[in-house]
């Protein structure tokens, strides 16, 4: 019985010194795999950001993209659609969000992951604003890039819903940051805000509501995808399936650990802790955050189709679905953060 006693302790501490032996093991790979940390810009299309594109926080916080060896650096730029982004793009020293109309344009860039393919915003305007035919000579906000820019893009497109057009309207160019200050002052009486902002705006003013809910409007069109220069992209390629895949792996958690993120979510925005959660539930019951890799071959061709229809890409200059948007590179990541999921209804 003793010799019985003592064979199983033995086994039990071959097992362990097993175990310590793989975790080693495991540990040096690690070690290896991440001998060098590379540096890489992550662009957020605003300043400061709103809470749909905290996804480059909440990785670099929770040491995401440390796992894939890349150490990030997160800049801000004033607007997706801001000469400095889209320099940077260009230029590729950074990450950031690409949209059809530049690549239409001649700009050497392509989309690598879809952040967030559906439009998060509402438009929000005073309480006398019944319908869009009442933002007829209203001042109009332009802010993230003025004229072309999303937020007069977006007004744009409510406008058309009354027949009208950007000319029967005043559109007025502030930083992101004003955006919302300048609803509620009265300075501006119509601009697109991320839901944090629209709960902030109807407490601190009752009586602004949303007049338009731009997923709704625009079901297809793509808001914010990742690209870079397609220099870049071939240079370093395994790079950017890492990258891609860390913020995969960090939309998954977001989605899963509202606890976990939100707090990192309140330091990045600046946000109250009640504003944060209430756009973590819109977003995630929304399916506004990619799941996977953000594409859908519809969704691309209708924005590249939307933007020669509105005359942002001239007719013999429109790009093909695989010259805006690297699906195979997008699809790689997705295997490298474990293979495609479904978290609830959402499957992009």
């Amino acid at each position: 019985m003793l010799n019985n006693n003592w064979h199983r302790r033995g086994a039990g501490l071959l097992m362990l010194a097993g175990s310590v032996i793989i975790a080693d093991a495991s540990l040096n790979n690690a070690s290896a795999a991440c001998a060098e940390m590379r540096k890489m810009n992550i662009g957020v299309s605003v300043a400061p950001p709103n809470v749909v594109h905290s996804t480059p926080y909440v990785a670099k916080e929770l040491g995401i993209f440390e796992k894939y060896c890349i150490d990030a650096s997160i800049i801000q730029f004033d607007g997706g659609g801001s000469p400095a982004a889209r320099a940077a793009a260009a230029q590729g020293t950074a990450l950031v969000s690409v949209q059809p109309v530049a690549i239409g344009r001649g700009v050497k860039v392509k989309q690598i992951w879809g952040l967030a393919p559906r439009l998060p915003q509402e438009y929000v305007v005073p309480a006398e604003v019944k319908t869009a035919k009442d933002l007829k000579g209203k001042k109009l906000s332009a802010v993230g890039g003025g004229v072309g820019g999303l937020n007069w893009v977006m007004g744009r497109e409510v406008l058309k819903t009354a027949g009208l057009t950007v000319d029967d309207a005043q559109f007025i160019s502030a930083a992101t940051a004003a955006r919302l200050q300048g609803l509620v002052s009265g300075q501006i009486d119509g601009v697109m805000l991320h839901p944090e902002d629209v709960y902030l705006a109807q407490k601190m003013k009752p009586g602004l509501h949303s007049l338009v809910n731009f997923a709704e409007l625009l079901p297809n069109h793509m808001f914010n995808a990742y690209g870079a220069s397609t220099a870049w992209i071939e240079k370093d390629r395994p790079l950017m399936v890492d990258a891609v895949a860390a913020m995969i792996e960090t939309n998954r958690i977001i989605y899963k650990d509202r606890d976990k993120v939100v707090p990192i979510m309140m330091t990045a925005t600046g946000k109250p802790k009640e504003a944060v959660e209430f756009a973590w539930e819109s977003l995630t019951k929304r399916c506004v955050w990619s799941v996977n890799s953000g594409f859908n071959a519809e969704r691309t061709k209708w924005s590249i189709e939307n933007d020669v229809e509105n005359g942002y890409i001239e007719a013999d200059k429109k790009p093909a679905v695989e010259q805006v948007a690297d699906v195979k590179l997008a699809e790689e990541a997705v295997q490298k953060a474990g293979g495609p999921v479904t978290i609830g209804k959402c499957t992009e």
